[in-house]
Parts: structure tokens; sequence; C-alpha cells
């Protein structure tokens, strides 16, 4: 039986992948009662305590906020090891630090209980598809074991090296994510006030050596028609894994300028009236000039030799 935790914006796409491919039993736990409405239709049955998942499920996947979350579930009383039968294998598809992840897996081995990290990119609409990227951290053995339960909810899955491996990588692609779409921002705004179409310059730029997945995506869908929907990937969550990546570069000596410049611009944007809303719009910021990178008083044009 697979357990399945946390059915927020990708977990609850997530799970009901599982629950309409998977051949055997599914069942799942959320706090929010509310979020059971989309395993309507599946055989996932739904779970009262943690304890009932953990005395059920022999591989248990978590998509929870972040570290403290996971460690919570997995180690705190009440969790999924606090009881006398305990999952075989935990696999966390939620974005942690590096050595939260690491010392997660380091605790729940003593307890018998394999771990694996395995966050997940690309969109709600691909997880909904399941066609998400789903980057590994775990030893070649257990990737054997859960690579096809993954292939449930990914079209493209990666073992990146032992645990902890999967969020180092998880996190260098967000922060690519996240510090692209303030340069296109950026890029967009400038082209306008040249005198260029932003539907214009987006067209041109996808056909150079600019295009990205960020242009394509972020730039059209979002920054183009600067809609900015609520219950997406607000900035409060970019500032939460641009966290994660300051303090990994922290850990291994590199002074990561260029993401600590996206993460003040995204804190303006959280502060500064789209707390809660799609994170590229970062591009509001940067039109009203407001963005953190704004020269002060005096020094515009100045140039420092």
């Amino acid at each position: 039986m697979i357990g399945f935790i946390g059915l927020g914006v990708m977990g609850g796409p997530m799970c009901r992948n599982i629950a309409v491919k998977h051949a055997g039993e599914v069942i799942a736990f959320d706090m929010n009662a509310d979020a059971y409405a989309l395993l309507q239709g599946t055989k996932a049955r739904r779970a009262a305590t943690l304890a009932e998942v953990a005395a059920q499920a022999d591989v248990v996947f978590l998509s929870l906020p972040g570290g403290p979350q996971v460690e919570r579930v997995c180690l705190a009383p009440g969790g999924l090891t606090d009881g006398p039968r305990r999952p075989a294998v935990i696999v966390d598809l939620s974005t942690t630090t590096v050595a939260s992840a690491r010392g997660t897996a380091e605790r729940l081995a003593a307890s018998g209980v394999a771990f694996a990290d395995a966050p997940v990119a690309r969109t709600r609409a691909a997880a909904q598809r399941g066609e998400l990227s789903i980057m590994v951290g775990a030893d070649e053995a257990l990737y054997q074991r859960i690579e096809p339960l993954l292939r449930y909810i990914g079209s493209d899955v990666t073992r990146c090296g032992e645990v902890g491996c999967g969020q180092v990588v998880k996190l260098i692609n967000n922060a690519l994510v996240f510090e692209n779409t303030v340069a296109l921002a950026e890029m967009m705004v400038l082209g306008e006030r040249a005198g260029v179409q932003p539907t214009v310059l987006l067209d041109a730029v996808s056909k150079g050596s600019g295009d990205s997945f960020v242009l394509r995506n972020h730039g059209r869908q979002a920054m183009l028609p600067r809609e900015f929907p609520e219950k997406s990937f607000p900035p409060e969550y970019v500032l939460k894994d641009l966290g994660y990546v300051l303090e990994l570069a922290s850990q291994t000596g590199l002074a990561a300028h260029v993401a600590e410049l996206a993460q003040r611009y995204y804190a303006a944007a959280a502060s500064g009236g789209w707390g809660g809303r799609y994170f590229p719009s970062v591009i509001e910021i940067i039109d009203r000039g407001d963005g953190p990178a704004a020269a002060a008083p005096g020094q515009k044009g100045q140039v420092h030799g």
C-alpha cells in the first residue's frame, strides 16, 4: 500500500495520479478536510491520523511546506515512526534544506526506515498531467525500488546522488528560475519603455539564444498579461527556497551574489503589495521602480571604476 501525506497545490494532483495509476491501495492524509475533494472518483482512502498511514502503508510519500514539517511528520510524537508499525520507505517530494534531508535520513535509518529526498519541479499543470521532473537523492538500491512509483507522477526522474543530492539539484533549479524571472521582467519593462511591445519582444527573443523556459511559461502566461493569481507559487515561497540556497552557499563557501539580489527583489514583492500572488508579479515591482537595486538619489547614471 502507498501512503500520501500533504494534499496541497502540488501534493493533491500527485496523490490523484498515484491513486489512478497504482495497482494497489492508496491511503492519504491532510489536515485540511477540503483537500480530499481532489481525490473523489479514485480509490484513495482518507486516513484520520498519521498513525493510521504508518500502520498500513509500506511506502509513504510526503508533499509538505518545508523541512520542519517533514521532520515533525517523520519523527515527532504521533508521527510516522512513533507507533509499533513503521513504513519501510519514506519518500519526501517537498523542497527542504540539504542538511534537513540528510539529518532526517540519518535519524530514520536508526529506526529501520529508508528515506529518499525526491523534490519535484515544473508547474501545477504538469503535476496534474503526471509530467513533473523529479530529482532523487537515494542509494542505488532504494532508487531502483521507488523509481517505478515516481513514474506515476513524473515524466523525468533523475537520480542525482546520495541522500540530499536531490535537494541540491532542486534548489539550484529553483534559483535559476527565480533569477531568470527577475532578469526577464527587467528586460520586458526596458523593451516596452524603449518602444517595443512586450508580445513582439517575447516572440523575437524566443527565436534566438535568449529563449528559456521562464520566457515561454512565466513570461508569456503571467508577465505578458500581468495576471498573478492567488493560490499559486507566491514570493513568500520563493524567499523560503532562496533562503535554502543561500544557506547551502554559505556552507560551501560560495558568495552567491545573484541569488542574494533575487532574494531582495522577491522580498520587495512580498512586502510591496504582491504577497500571496504568483511570483512573476516581481515585474510590477520593477515597473514601479521599487526594486532593491534602484539607485539612491543622485547616483543614477554614475559609473564606478
